[in-house]
């Protein structure tokens, strides 16, 4: 048994759970099972995401970000946001940083209780293709913004089974072998309104910085 000091942050309504994993206090082999322990909202710390802060060769710090169902993403705008608030708040980075994410080298800046990060150009963009989804034709689109995302446009947003239509279109054999992320559109009066399926977690969350 040891204790594991950690951090628990909000952005956007994510949720993460953060540790200053430079001195390892995660070991490598420990980090599946521990994502999947932490993360767990009855019986663990709950969160959408572990977000791991380590040391890096090329920025100030090089962050890792594990799901609930033990998988590593590539890249979170809102855990991004998170980790360099607590990254400058621990004195592991100057106010305005880069660090290192498995989508690239991220530029970050703190302002007070407030952070920001400009993310990887987004990328493999795909407009209004039709895709046959357990018998139904849709209409989607594609973009990586540092994780892959699908966007539906739909009417009836509030009615939408976000975990249930979002995993058809996530394990759909298209998008195979990484999944995607599925963010449901709804446009009002210039507004755009979403709501976001999110693979790794496997279930609708409050929000996706890349998402959105």
């Amino acid at each position: 048994m040891k204790k594991i000091p950690f951090w628990k942050m909000e952005g956007g309504g994510n949720d993460f759970v953060v540790v200053d994993n430079r001195g390892s206090v995660i070991r490598e082999g420990d980090k599946v099972r521990l994502s999947r322990l932490l993360l767990e909202r009855k019986f663990g710390i709950g969160g959408d995401q572990l977000i791991l802060v380590e040391k890096s060769r090329q920025a100030h710090f090089k962050m890792r970000i594990f799901n609930p169902d033990g998988s590593e993403a590539e890249m979170c705008g809102n855990g991004a946001r998170c980790a360099a608030r607590f990254a400058y708040e621990k004195g592991i980075s100057p106010r305005q940083m880069e660090f290192e994410t498995r989508a690239g080298i991220i530029s970050g800046e703190v302002m007070n209780r407030k952070a920001r990060v400009l993310l990887t150009p987004p990328r493999d963009l795909r407009l209004d293709f039709a895709l046959n989804v357990e018998g139904e034709e849709i209409k989607l689109s594609f973009v990586n913004t540092g994780v892959p995302h699908v966007i539906r446009e739909v009417e009836n947003l509030e009615e939408v089974e976000v975990k249930e239509e979002g995993r058809k279109i996530r394990y759909h054999p298209y998008f195979q072998p990484q999944g995607t992320n599925v963010d449901f559109v709804k446009w009002d009066d210039g507004i755009c309104q979403v709501r976001v399926y999110e693979r790794g977690v496997e279930d609708e969350t409050l929000c996706c910085g890349t998402g959105a």
